[in-house]
């Protein structure tokens, strides 16, 4: 191999990186903007309960989808933001985010690792729980556990859909597909955030579970 086409390479490899830290940016700058017009609508409406306006359905399915969207979009900014190894969240933090995601939904998500985690440790494990999540279409539960660095996902119910095509592209030998669909965007971003750190996913799958494997 020549050495103009060695740097041909360098660049191609620099450029793609430069463009996944850009879109992780660009998560984060579109999550971080929702998020104070989200919180001005639900003060608004706290602001209506206490001038007296009488309760009823329609403004409890307003404030439940307002605090959906809250809780949607900082999972989202987490998951897809831009993230460092240096920042720390704390257990109660990753606790109160899944419970608000979670709490009210078909999939029930335990987080058991009890110490707190770096905010890269916690991106990854959301994306993790993502992925995991497509494979419960009538929803189940979602276990996370950590043994010192290896993180084991497990999840649980009635109806497993697990597709292989999504599931290969945890490994870095799978060709990124130019028609990836959205609601499979989560296993290219695993990938990608694992792959930053040498490490790669293992997956697996029984008729009632699915299992995530992965080293920090």
């Amino acid at each position: 191999m020549s050495d103009k086409a060695r740097s041909d390479i360098v660049d191609t490899v620099k450029q793609t990186e430069d463009l996944k830290d850009t879109a992780s940016l660009l998560a984060s700058r579109i999550c971080h903007d929702l998020i104070s017009p989200i919180g001005a609508i639900s003060n608004g409406m706290e602001l209506l309960m206490m001038s007296g306006l009488p309760p009823s359905p329609e403004l409890a399915l307003i404030e439940e989808s307002i605090a959906n969207a809250n809780a949607r979009v900082r999972l989202f900014r987490l998951a897809f933001g831009s993230a460092n190894a240096s920042q720390r969240m704390a257990r109660s933090d990753v606790l109160k985010l899944l419970r608000d995601c979670y709490g009210s939904s078909r999939t029930q998500v335990l987080w058991e690792p009890t110490a707190d985690v770096s905010r890269i440790e916690a991106k990854i494990a959301l994306l993790a729980v993502m992925c995991l999540e497509v494979a419960l279409p009538a929803g189940g539960k979602i276990v996370l556990r950590c043994d010192r660095s290896n993180w084991q996902l497990q999840a649980y119910g009635e109806k497993i859909r697990f597709d292989p095509e999504a599931w290969s592209l945890l490994m870095p030998t799978t060709p990124v597909p130019t028609d990836i669909p959205a609601s499979q965007v989560q296993f290219l971003l695993l990938r990608d955030a694992l792959a930053k750190l040498g490490e790669t996913a293992l997956a697996g799958h029984s008729d009632s579970a699915v299992s995530l494997r992965y080293d920090i």
